[in-house]
């Protein structure tokens, strides 16, 4: 069983072998970039035909940062020396040695890539799970019945408080109070909590279509929140807003958000809602992301430690176990293999000696 400090350390770096958005599609052009996520160093960029790719942030000469370097199209060439790697990671050559014998090798990590809507999604696996799962995404963001802008921001604050954030429906009437859509509704409610195929719905049980009256959780290999916020009419056709939500962590104290605006509409009816979105409301549901922000990027110190929860708290509670919980199998499941591995190594290096 895994030690307790190291399943809250894994759960507040971010859990993995699943999937989480890591940059919007226009933040990575030609130019090699640079991110961290997941307290890991990747560097991202586009070949000519204008795949992603997604390696290890390092030169496996000397462990300058590839993403300083250049782009050659289907592989990376190091600033600092030269080495030219491509997407699988494998060292394709090293012009200042002839026959280098790092030429060849698949020396640096690669990470799987997928781009939707205007997202890039990157799998994080350990060493028990390097092949990436199945990516299922909210339908919002795979049905051509719905139109979807994304949001992007960067939050210093650890990841789960964002989620928590999201994961608590009260916190709309109070801290969004003065909200163009979240100004309705009770400031009271009975909450309860529905299992769902790939997660759970935590809502008032007193009040629907009013204010930010649900939200889900669903794990289907990238975990993602939705909800959904009433327009008034004046806010042009389609119907709720929804929003699907994703948390990447950073390290431990950072964290970026992807939240993707929604709504039901085609044709000229989107066209209307995203004129709209652009020229008006997008300046407001960035008010109310920056309230969020403020809140969050100032909790008091070890807050998670502090706290005394109550009813409406339940859904992120929840939350948190189920996290915790993932956690705890994953290193149990590394911890297997790894000891696995050293019983293979123990008896080949019986077998030479003997």
């Amino acid at each position: 069983m895994a030690d307790p400090q190291a399943i809250e350390q894994r759960v507040n770096r971010g859990l993995l072998n699943q999937w989480y958005p890591v940059l919007p599609s226009w933040a990575v052009a030609g130019t090699p970039v640079g991110i961290t996520r997941l307290s890991e160093n990747l560097v991202l960029w586009r070949d000519a035909g204008g795949a992603i790719h997604a390696l290890e942030d390092r030169c496996p000469h000397r462990g300058a940062r590839l993403s300083l370097g250049w782009n050659l199209d289907d592989r990376l060439a190091c600033w600092y020396h030269g080495i030219e790697v491509d997407g699988t990671g494998t060292v394709r050559r090293v012009p200042a040695v002839d026959r280098c014998p790092l030429e060849g090798r698949q020396a640096v990590k690669r990470y799987p890539v997928q781009e939707v809507r205007g997202g890039i999604f990157v799998y994080f696996g350990d060493d028990a799970h390097p092949e990436p799962c199945p990516l299922q995404l909210p339908e919002a963001l795979i049905s051509d019945e719905h139109g979807a802008i994304l949001c992007f921001a960067h939050w210093h604050c650890n990841w789960r408080y964002a989620v928590d954030n999201v994961m608590d429906p009260m916190h709309g009437a109070y801290l969004h109070a003065v909200s163009h859509s979240m100004a309705a509704g009770d400031k009271s409610a009975t909450m309860q909590m529905r299992k769902t195929p790939t997660g759970m719905i935590f809502e008032k049980t007193n009040q629907r279509d009013v204010n930010f009256d649900w939200t889900e959780f669903g794990d289907t290999g990238a975990m993602w929140l939705r909800l959904a916020i009433p327009y008034r009419a004046n806010a042009g056709p389609g119907g709720s807003f929804g929003i699907s939500g994703f948390v990447t962590p950073v390290d431990e104290d950072n964290c970026t958000v992807f939240f993707w605006r929604t709504r039901q509409c085609t044709g000229w009816v989107r066209d209307v809602w995203q004129f709209m979105y652009r020229t008006k409301l997008e300046g407001l549901h960035w008010a109310v992301l920056e309230q969020d922000r403020t809140v969050l990027e100032n909790m008091a110190p070890n807050a998670r430690s502090r706290e005394f929860l109550y009813q409406h708290d339940t859904g992120l509670a929840r939350l948190r176990r189920v996290m915790e919980k993932k956690a705890e199998a994953q290193l149990d499941t590394l911890a297997q293999a790894q000891a696995k591995t050293a019983g293979i190594e123990h008896v080949h290096v019986r077998t030479l000696s003997s």
